[in-house]
């Protein structure tokens, strides 16, 4: 079986895990490596300055294959950024011939059509906010949320018969200048691409595993250093996923310009905030400045969650990860704050930083200790990565041809 790498290229840090698909639906974490990334190599969370990123990259991928002794032979990495849209579209129709069985060609009849229409919304809403009318998009992840065939749920419908089929897609696009970036940076370091992933997409999938039937419901907070992405996972589907550009940098950015330092050493100051190495006076200071952010930052979540309203109640258990998740004064105020008064949660959220032990069908061996809340997106790359490998020709199983129809 081949050794898939995860890479996450992140705003402050290129996060490399390289794996091999195990039997039962597992994943054996082989090798792991980090490396920080150079200022103005990134911006909001997308590839600014392609060499500069092909030789962080190249560090982190050399650590972990030399930790590992494997080289990586298949390649997932993540985007993110705010004009990744990623959106679910809910699509019912009556069948004409409810006594014969769904067949692979009327599914991909009925993907492709919520495809292009979700494209088409996707390439006019970057267009808006880009101010380019000609901007090209790219179908970057596609996968069922749920579906169900005459009120009944099921998991994968070719073979079914029934008359009224109700299907929810997730889709997410990517402008394509991203995409492109992204796949030089694989072209210089001669990897070989196998697929590219919306990152809070792949944290869901992390979450859920290799579990069909999950009944898993949940908000993951991707907090890294240039964006925050959100995602909901309902009933073990993902119902979307939104982005916006406040991360762990500007919480630093706040400090630098409250306390008059440079950006060095606000950095310090926020990675001392919970060491006891500042003073009661400096701390004091520290705290209010990220505070600050903070109201804007819970001004951006709000807005984000906002957009899941046609789910009635958004899922309590609010799920951290990402560099940024580490900020203790982050996890205290939202679970203390009233940021969730004006959004649809049945009582207070429960707020925990994602548990990577926990994660199912990961096999961490000796990375267990190694690999926290911050690599959460890289090991969802792997999970993303075996559900294409899934879909390969060569598999003939049914859940292998279902699979293959949700490839772009």
């Amino acid at each position: 079986m081949s050794t898939i790498l995860g890479l996450d290229i992140g705003t402050e840090f290129v996060k490399a895990v390289l794996a091999r698909p195990a039997k039962h639906g597992n994943i054996e974490i082989l090798g792991v490596g980090r490396t920080r990334q150079k200022d103005g190599n990134m911006y909001n969370g997308a590839i600014a300055d392609i060499p500069a990123v092909v030789e962080t990259c190249e560090k982190a991928i050399l650590e972990a294959e030399k930790s590992s002794g494997e080289r990586a032979e298949l390649t997932v990495v993540g985007i993110a950024g705010e004009l990744i849209k990623g959106n679910t579209t809910t699509v019912r129709y009556a069948r004409k011939d409810p006594k014969k069985p769904i067949t692979e060609t009327e599914m991909q009849n009925i993907i492709t059509r919520v495809q292009q229409k979700s494209g088409e919304v996707a390439r006019k809403t970057v267009a808006l906010e880009t101010g380019n009318k000609n901007v090209e998009v790219r179908l970057i992840n596609s996968a069922i949320v749920s579906l169900t065939i005459d009120g009944y749920k099921i998991s994968n419908p070719i073979g079914f018969n029934g008359s009224d089929v109700v299907i929810q897609f997730y889709t997410a696009f990517a402008p394509m200048i991203h995409v492109s970036a992204i796949e030089k940076v694989c072209a210089e370091l001669n990897l070989d691409l196998l697929t590219v992933a919306v990152e809070p997409f792949a944290v869901c999938r992390a979450c859920l595993g290799d579990d069909l039937d999950s009944g898993f419901s949940g908000v993951v907070m991707d907090i890294g250093g240039g964006t925050t992405d959100i995602a909901i996972i309902d009933d073990g589907g993902v119902e979307g996923t939104k982005m916006f550009s406040i991360g762990g940098k500007s919480f630093t950015h706040q400090i630098e310009e409250s306390l008059g330092v440079d950006y060095e050493t606000a950095e310090k100051y926020k990675l001392d905030l919970d060491t006891g190495k500042l003073d009661d006076a400096l701390k004091a200071k520290v705290e209010t400045a990220i505070s600050r952010n903070l109201s804007v930052w819970f001004t951006g979540i709000e807005v984000a969650l906002d957009d899941f309203e046609a789910l009635g109640s958004l899922p309590r258990n609010v799920m951290l990860c990402g560099g940024g998740a580490g900020l203790s004064l982050l996890q205290e105020q939202l679970a203390t704050s009233n940021w969730y008064g004006n959004l649809p949660f049945s009582r207070r959220p429960v707020i925990n930083l994602l548990d990577i032990n926990g994660l199912p069908n990961l096999i961490l061996g000796d990375f267990a200790k190694k690999l926290d809340y911050s690599f959460a997106t890289a090991l969802g790359l792997l999970r993303v990565g075996t559900d294409t490998l899934e879909g390969a020709p060569e598999d003939k199983g049914l859940r292998a041809k279902f699979a293959k129809l949700l490839q772009n």
